[in-house]
């Protein structure tokens, strides 16, 4: 062989990397689905969300522009329900006293379970497990039983509380019940008692989730108690508290047990709450195309209240740097 045939027979065997790379070409999945398969997935969510939400409303309003006892046909008055609405005392009077439980709740509820909440969430407290099921039981009760109890703790004559002021402060009987003002009180005191351990419960969630480093750094920084509940818990709670807030807000504003078992809503309307009043309009009264204006108003007053609450505090909003 000679040396040219020798040089191409080497030229052949030199490896292919020279070659340039294919790129390798992109993995297919090996099932294809059709495009319709996300809706599939999320349909779900849409079909509760209509059926629960959107139909009831429309049925509602549909409903709140007729004339209707719930049996026969019904009869088309347009916006005179709302009209009436307006005008009548005793919606004035429920309104203004969902009022005070919407206040009672925000200002009151709201900061004592957040106090009560930092208080289980000190290391050294014993018994916290004991605590936290103290707080919370009064939610899981039944409102019936709820109701008897404290009818049976604030009775005028044999209650224990007005034997215990009575004993501890000279305070003679009070009509806890019987009276106006102090049957609203009453109310706002089971409301308090009941509500306050379960929104313990979201605020302890909250701080458990606070990391340590930021009340170890207050430390070094010479904070006291009330420096870093200011400063660390406060600021990060808000989320928390944006979150509680709202639904309080939401929940006080349709409170319809506390008031109707207990004094039904009386003495007089001074209970009296408006989901109470739709209720009573609706099967007392059978005036359900009233009731279905009211149930209408309320919905369009939460759902403005809680859409500016969402924008003040903030809520669903992602901090940009």
């Amino acid at each position: 062989m000679t040396s040219d045939n020798s040089v191409r027979v080497a030229r052949s065997r030199r490896p292919a990397a020279s070659a340039p790379a294919q790129e390798p070409s992109r993995r297919r999945p090996s099932r294809q689905y059709p495009r319709w398969t996300p809706y599939a997935f999320l349909s779900p969510f849409f079909v509760l969300y209509a059926v629960f939400l959107l139909i009831p409303t429309v049925v509602a309003l549909w409903i709140s522009l007729h004339s209707w006892t719930g049996i026969g046909p019904m009869r088309w008055v347009g916006l005179q329900n709302y009209v009436r609405l307006f005008s009548d005392q005793s919606f004035q009077t429920a309104a203004v006293n969902t009022f005070w439980y919407v206040a009672a709740s925000i200002f009151v509820i709201v900061p004592l379970a957040l106090l009560i909440a930092t208080g289980l969430a000190a290391k050294r407290l014993r018994l916290r497990d004991l605590f936290r099921v103290t707080f919370f039981l009064p939610f899981v009760l039944s409102p019936v039983v709820v109701a008897l109890v404290f009818t049976i703790l604030f009775d005028s004559q044999a209650g224990l509380v007005n034997s215990t002021l009575n004993i501890l402060f000279g305070i003679g009987p009070v009509d806890w019940l019987g009276d106006a003002v102090w049957a609203k009180v009453t109310v706002i005191i089971l409301l308090i008692w009941r509500y306050t351990g379960y929104l313990v419960i979201y605020f302890l969630a909250g701080l458990q989730s606070i990391p340590p480093e930021l009340y170890e750094a207050a430390d070094i920084d010479g904070g006291g108690v009330v420096q870093k509940f200011r400063n660390v818990t406060l600021p990060m709670l808000a989320p928390v508290t944006a979150f509680v807030g709202i639904t309080s807000f939401i929940g006080a504003a349709q409170i319809f047990e506390e008031p109707f078992i207990l004094t039904k809503g009386g003495p007089g309307e001074s209970t009296l709450s408006i989901a109470y009043f739709i209720y009573r309009a609706a099967f007392t009264r059978e005036q359900l195309g009233y009731a279905a204006a009211a149930s209408f108003l309320l919905f369009v007053v939460l759902f403005i209240a809680t859409r500016i609450s969402r924008h003040f505090f903030g809520i669903g909003r992602e901090d940009r740097a």
